[in-house]
């Protein structure tokens, strides 16, 4: 297994059906949980089941997040490990942790990952409100906090080449994400086993952090990594160090984003759609900066602001002529397809990608430029501001001929 291109033919992804942890979300607590809207959770599921089916459909090896972390702990001991990580002093008190971890570890390992990912609430755990904290917080407060952002099966972490990057993640609703699929890609039976270029320990990363949404696998030897809210440049600095030591890349071009919710990641605002192709937002080149990080001597590294981010990109796709598809055919139209998700396409193959339908504009330029567009529906899917790309971790591709 490997991934060593944005676009080569996708064979294998991971994706995470919505569940219990999007019902989780109310007027109160989405903001936190950093979703824009509440959804509606079975409409949600019916898109992800098309989603799911147009990958499957075109020889895409589907699997979902939560039976592999239900493999996972099938196994006692690690469902015991992953219980005390989740459920703590800190999240329940010392009077309630024991409760909840007995709660836990009764429930069949279906039952468990979905509650290990969609949380756990006082009123679910038997005698939880009798209690002080139970009691003061009230029967619908978090013992084990939801991870509704795990349907964006992109950020936690992101497969380079022959390994992955495990994301130390920036907002804290989703920094657990990452001892979930760490704690799976270690333990799979056919998924472990893959060095880590980044994130391989349990410990605070912070500020240095980085998410999947900025890393793009642009050739066998170079990569793109957005420097945005939640990807810092020290991040990207250690990540091209373990990358240049494993002599994995020839450079890696970091390229800064405007910091806001609407650019979140560099896959909001561009995506590799063929070989020599790209969507982009319009406005990137000129509220963005580009520097190619190369191996330097003596151990240190060499760092060149690039002058033209397109010619940058080009280099690092190790194409001659860079075709540039932009998003909508004008300002306004532009900036409302970008934040709809229109720059966050999934190539299924060279110049094939899947596309939230509602950016009629952008998809039709897709189109007129020879790319194959597969349409999905996304009414309530991009409430958490994601797109197809943002929904998927894909673990093997061809590599490109």
């Amino acid at each position: 297994m490997s991934v060593s291109s944005e676009v080569g033919r996708l064979r294998e992804v991971i994706l995470h059906r919505p569940g219990l942890e999007l019902r989780r979300l109310t007027p109160a607590n989405k903001d936190q949980l950093l979703f824009d809207e509440l959804v509606w959770v079975g409409k949600a599921q019916e898109e992800h089941d098309t989603f799911a089916k147009v990958l499957a459909d075109n020889g895409v090896t589907v699997r979902l997040f939560a039976d592999l972390l239900t493999t996972v702990v099938s196994d006692p001991e690690l469902a015991t490990a992953l219980i005390s990580r989740r459920a703590t002093v800190d999240t329940c008190g010392v009077e309630l942790v024991d409760r909840v971890h007995g709660y836990l570890s009764d429930l069949p390992p279906t039952e468990l990952a979905e509650h290990l990912i969609g949380g756990v609430t006082v009123d679910e755990v038997p005698g939880a409100g009798d209690g002080f904290v139970g009691g003061v917080l009230g029967a619908t407060a978090f013992l084990v906090p939801p991870l509704p952002n795990s349907v964006f099966t992109r950020d936690p972490s992101a497969h380079v080449y022959g390994g992955r990057v495990l994301s130390p993640m920036h907002k804290p609703a989703r920094q657990p994400e990452r001892l979930l699929w760490s704690t799976m890609y270690a333990h799979h039976p056919e998924l472990s086993g893959r060095p880590v270029w980044y994130g391989e320990d349990q410990r605070d990363y912070f500020p240095a952090t980085v998410e999947g949404g900025d890393v793009l696998v642009l050739s066998d030897r170079a990569i793109a990594v957005g420097v945005s809210e939640r990807t810092s440049p020290i991040a990207v600095e250690n990540l091209a160090a373990s990358l240049f030591e494993a002599e994995e890349v020839d450079f890696v071009l970091a390229v800064e984003l405007p910091m806001g919710r609407g650019t979140m990641h560099l896959d909001t605002v561009m995506t590799q759609v063929d070989r020599d192709a790209i969507v982009v937002w319009p406005k990137l080149p000129n509220v963005s900066r580009a520097h190619r990080i190369e191996p330097g001597g003596n151990g240190k590294m060499k760092v060149t602001e690039q002058p033209d981010l397109l010619r940058g990109l080009a280099d690092a796709m190790a194409t001659d002529e860079l075709r540039v598809i932009t998003t909508g055919e004008d300002e306004v139209r532009a900036d409302r397809e970008q934040w709809d998700d229109g720059n966050n396409t999934l190539a299924i193959a060279p110049g094939e990608v899947i596309a939230y339908e509602r950016n009629v504009d952008t998809n039709r330029r897709l189109r007129e430029a020879g790319i194959t567009v597969h349409e999905i529906s996304s009414f309530e899917l991009p409430r958490g501001r994601g797109g197809p790309r943002c929904m998927s971790c894909p673990v093997d591709r061809d590599p490109l001929g």
